[in-house]
């Protein structure tokens, strides 16, 4: 009805009854105003209406051999393509039962025979302005819908943008590779889905979404080695003690620059959250002797927790300028004998259930021999132009 009042077109009438004069009458009352189709039984009522062409409202006597209305009414009504559609009984039964059994089949009026030409016009024009509106109000929150969706997805896709050119400008001034970013990602959420029915953490990891924010949080980790000198961050060596305590600010640096960008927006975002949990806190370890606060335990977030297994592995098996790679067997090991001194010790059991697939996950990552040879003409140069 809605597309018929926009293009100024005639509401289409279908008037089912089996009786002849009666499908005269009610074509001569109505076809001034509106365009009129006729069904003498239900099968051709029922077809009608399921056409491309379908009636804006349905006139249903009850009273028709084979299949009377009160079973058109259900089938419409069952079907989604005419359930939509209004229909006003139009009959010679006049018994409150009858009218109560129409209206609970999903009818939208009954009109009673022999009819009331003024009434039955008004009803009809009222039904079919009901109709448009609902019709309005349907096409409307569909349209608000798809547009929600849509600026849905814009945020998102801004969003990751946001975090991957965050992550890759850290990337550029360390020795590690954006290939670390994407491995220490899908490591995180493989463990992050095999803890999750632990009763330790359940009531953090308790939907897939939490586990997509961990996901996408993840790149930001060392976000904070940005405001770490060339001179410490790309130096090949062990850092002195003083070194190692400027480089250690890098989880301050990082969680503080989080907080600035989300002030920024003003509003709190549940990704930046858990950024900020594992840029301040995937340096700490299980007996409290990591940084920057030395916590222990469970007062270490979560998230962080998840990130410190996720972390040193890559780490471990990793190539870079200034060491060679680790095999994965001894990665285990190591990891291993952190349990209950630098790593939780249930992550650490669901790690060990995971080595192969944090295997694959690294093999899918790799560091390709030109990735490592651009890192390291970057940090030569660099460390040459140093002051």
């Amino acid at each position: 009805m809605a597309n018929a009042i926009m293009h100024d077109e005639k509401a289409i009438i279908l008037v089912v009854d089996d009786t002849p004069d009666n499908l005269t009458l009610m074509s001569g009352l109505l076809k001034d105003s509106y365009r009129v189709k006729v069904a003498n039984n239900g099968e051709r009522a029922l077809k009608i209406a399921q056409s491309e062409a379908p009636p804006d409202l349905i006139l249903l006597d009850i009273m028709m051999p084979e299949m009377d209305g009160y079973e058109v009414c259900r089938r419409l009504k069952t079907e989604n393509k005419t359930r939509e559609i209004p229909i006003i009984f139009l009959t010679a039964k006049t018994e409150v039962v009858d009218e109560t059994h129409g209206f609970e089949l999903g009818a939208s009026d009954y009109i009673t025979k022999p009819i009331s030409p003024p009434i039955v016009l008004a009803r009809i024009e009222t039904h079919l302005a009901i109709k448009s509106v609902q019709d309005f109000l349907k096409d409307n929150n569909a349209f608000l819908a798809s547009e929600v969706d849509k600026r849905t997805a814009e945020i998102v896709a801004i969003q990751d943008v946001t975090i991957n050119a965050m992550a890759s400008l850290a990337e550029t001034r360390d020795n590690e590779t954006g290939n670390h970013i994407r491995r220490t990602q899908h490591y995180m959420r493989a463990l992050a889905n095999k803890v999750r029915f632990n009763p330790r953490f359940a009531h953090f990891l308790n939907d897939d979404t939490t586990i997509e924010l961990l996901f996408k949080s993840a790149p930001l980790h060392d976000i904070g080695k940005v405001g770490i000198p060339d001179r410490i961050l790309l130096k090949p060596g062990r850092f002195e003690p003083e070194e190692f305590e400027i480089m250690k600010t890098h989880a301050t640096l990082g969680r503080d620059a989080i907080l600035h960008a989300e002030k920024g927006l003003g509003i709190e975002m549940p990704f930046l959250k858990l950024a900020k949990e594992i840029a301040y806190g995937h340096q700490e370890k299980w007996d409290g002797s990591g940084y920057p606060e030395g916590l222990s335990g469970d007062d270490i977030p979560i998230s962080a927790r998840l990130m410190a297994v996720a972390d040193v592995y890559d780490a471990l098996i990793s190539r870079r300028v200034y060491k060679a790679p680790m095999s994965h067997e001894s990665a285990i090991q190591i990891i291993q004998e952190g349990k209950g001194r630098h790593f939780d010790p249930d992550m650490v059991d669901a790690f060990m259930e995971l080595t192969d697939e944090f295997q694959r996950i690294a093999a899918t990552y790799a560091d390709s021999d030109e990735d490592m040879n651009k890192k390291a003409e970057y940090m030569e140069k660099a460390i040459a132009e140093k002051p």
